[in-house]
């Protein structure tokens, strides 16, 4: 649009462009700047807001200063309220010293700050005696007559970073100083005042400035409550992290590092702008100082927690048996309707929170104790959360039926029957006998008879609820000994010789007996051919099984082995066919 040879036609439009863009660019910036004007306008509302609810909080714990009803009550109000004014003169001295900072930028900038009828920037100047009911309220400003909105030289120049943004100095410098030394004041004076005759508290400022995250925030700032009360900690928690900030960051989009927080926020703000950025620290010091007098107040009764709703409870053993004594525990729970808790379980998820309860759904797993556990939060009337951890066991009863042979009761002499008891409606079974000896060996029972024709196993049920026991049964067995087993010199116990070069013999219960016995071959005896070949151990000698080899077709061999086992020792005979 600027070239030599453009005629003054295309040279006019190019200008009419120029001065368009401009205009657009003035625009832009103006609604920018007003947009800062109603932001700080916000602010102070909330600023409003945060110092009624500080001075509502200290108005009732005058009120138990005051009420003689209750003596004990009394002391400690007019005690806690000392607190409270060490607390709003800390408080007034860092609000009122923001206030003057904004006076300040209106100075460096030439405004009229002291301005008054319908253009007057200070609407309501602050008031910094304590006896006057508008104390610690920030004055109140109306930024849309500031006429120089777009400045930002100034403001630089009142926070000391005109020359360098990393290094603040003057009331840059300050401002962050004594911003630093209220939360380390306010918090330590917060810690100290729960302090009893028989029980000292304290905290000492970590003095926090640099954090990864807030989860690393939070745990720099734990290691720092070992000696706070723990009704104070979640409070002094949220009031610390409100008023801490990263002192030095990198602007990567500037090519610097580790510029310090008054750089960041201050660097090239426009006059409206940094006015809005002391009236937000102007909020986050109200807001710390109400939610320290609400601590303060709840150590004087009062319920630290809203309830409008009530509902009865009952609660009682889990498990119970016919004849069992029974108690039940019968309360009444309070809880508010608009507070519902918020309900963390480590096992299974939550279905439905209301009537102030959590509903927890699982399946119910495991051979005995199931134990759940989780959290659940509520918040009090300051919007404190307080989480507080739950436990619950369940006992598993295994479903399962029996089906019992009265005839075959039979324990068997030197063998570990396996016995299994069941104790219905019992979270436990125990089992004893006379005349067998009883081991527990995971699900079930190892009876070895003692001695004598009988032996008799007791049946009881364990609650361990009511540590009661109960015998549900007494069962008579037959004690007899082991049944013998069969030789085997191959597949077979006698019949046709499947394999003559086998020679290993063994001495085992067919598939007709169930139980589970090992027999150990310790000799045997052979007759083939007319001849006799004896040996010990189970394998056939070289002998023997020569004369096996050579045997004529339709030839006997009979076998007789000596075994040991079952907790006796004794023979059986096999006859094979050649």
């Amino acid at each position: 649009m600027a070239g030599g040879k453009e005629t003054p036609r295309q040279k006019m439009i190019g200008m009419m462009y120029l001065v368009l863009t401009a205009l657009l660019a003035l625009n832009v910036s103006k609604a920018i700047l007003d947009a800062f004007v109603a932001i700080e306008k916000n602010i102070q509302l909330a600023n409003v807001n945060e110092w009624g609810r500080g001075n509502e909080k200290k108005d009732e714990l005058k009120e138990k200063s005051e009420d003689k009803s209750s003596p004990d009550a009394q002391k400690k109000a007019i005690k806690l309220l000392q607190v409270v004014a060490e607390i709003d003169k800390m408080t007034a001295k860092q609000i009122e010293f923001l206030d003057n900072l904004k006076i300040d930028i209106l100075k460096e900038c030439g405004e009229n700050y002291q301005g008054k009828g319908e253009e007057a920037i200070i609407v309501e100047p602050y008031k910094n005696s304590p006896d006057n009911n508008m104390w610690i309220k920030p004055a109140v400003m109306d930024l849309h007559h500031v006429d120089g909105k777009d400045k930002y030289d100034e403001p630089m120049l009142v926070m000391g970073i005109a020359d360098d943004i990393k290094e603040p100095k003057g009331k840059g410098k300050e401002l962050w100083d004594t911003y630093m030394k209220y939360r380390k004041d306010l918090t330590e004076l917060i810690a100290k005042s729960s302090t009893t005759s028989d029980k000292p508290t304290s905290f000492k400022d970590p003095n926090i400035t640099k954090y990864k995250d807030y989860k690393d925030l939070d745990a720099q700032l734990m290691k720092a409550m070992k000696n706070v009360h723990p009704d104070d900690v979640d409070a002094l928690k949220k009031i610390y992290v409100s008023l801490t900030k990263q002192e030095r960051e990198d602007m990567k989009e500037e090519g610097l590092t580790a510029v310090h927080w008054v750089g960041r926020t201050f660097d090239h703000s426009p006059s409206v702008a940094a006015i809005a950025s002391l009236s937000s620290m102007q909020k986050e010091i109200l807001t710390a100082r109400a939610d320290a007098v609400a601590l303060i107040r709840l150590r004087v009764g009062g319920g630290e927690y809203s309830f409008n709703k009530i509902m009865p409870l009952a609660y009682g053993p889990d498990i119970a048996n016919n004849g069992d004594d029974i108690q039940l525990e019968v309360l009444m729970a309070a809880y508010d309707s608009d507070k519902q808790p918020i309900v963390k379980p480590n096992q299974g998820t939550v279905s439905e929170v209301k009537d102030g309860k959590g509903y927890v759904k699982l399946k119910a797993s495991g051979a005995s104790n199931m134990e759940l556990t989780g959290t659940i939060t509520i918040l009090n009337k300051s919007g404190v959360s307080k989480t507080l951890p739950y436990t619950k066991t369940i006992k598993i009863m295994k479903p399962e039926g029996t089906v019992s042979l009265p005839e075959l009761q039979v324990l068997y002499k030197g063998y570990p029957n396996k016995v299994v008891g069941l104790a219905s409606g019992y979270p436990e079974t125990k089992l004893s006998g006379s005349g067998v000896s009883l081991t527990k060996s995971g699900a079930y029972y190892t009876a070895m008879p003692t001695g004598g024709k009988t032996a008799t196993i007791s049946v009881s049920g364990y609650n361990e609820m009511t540590k009661k026991t109960a015998n549900l049964g007494t069962f008579t067995f037959e004690v007899r000994p082991l049944p013998k087993p069969q030789c085997y010199w191959g597949e077979n116990s006698g019949g046709r010789a499947s394999n003559k070069s086998i020679r290993v013999l063994k001495a085992q219960y067919d598939a007709s007996i169930p139980l589970k016995v090992n027999f150990s071959v310790t000799g045997w005896f052979l007759m083939v051919g007319g001849r006799e070949y004896t040996g010990s151990g189970a394998s056939l000698t070289e002998d023997a099984m020569k004369a096996l080899r050579l045997a004529k077709s339709g030839a006997k061999a009979s076998f007789t082995v000596a075994y040991r086992g079952g907790g006796s020792s004794n023979n059986c005979t096999a006859i094979y066919d050649l």
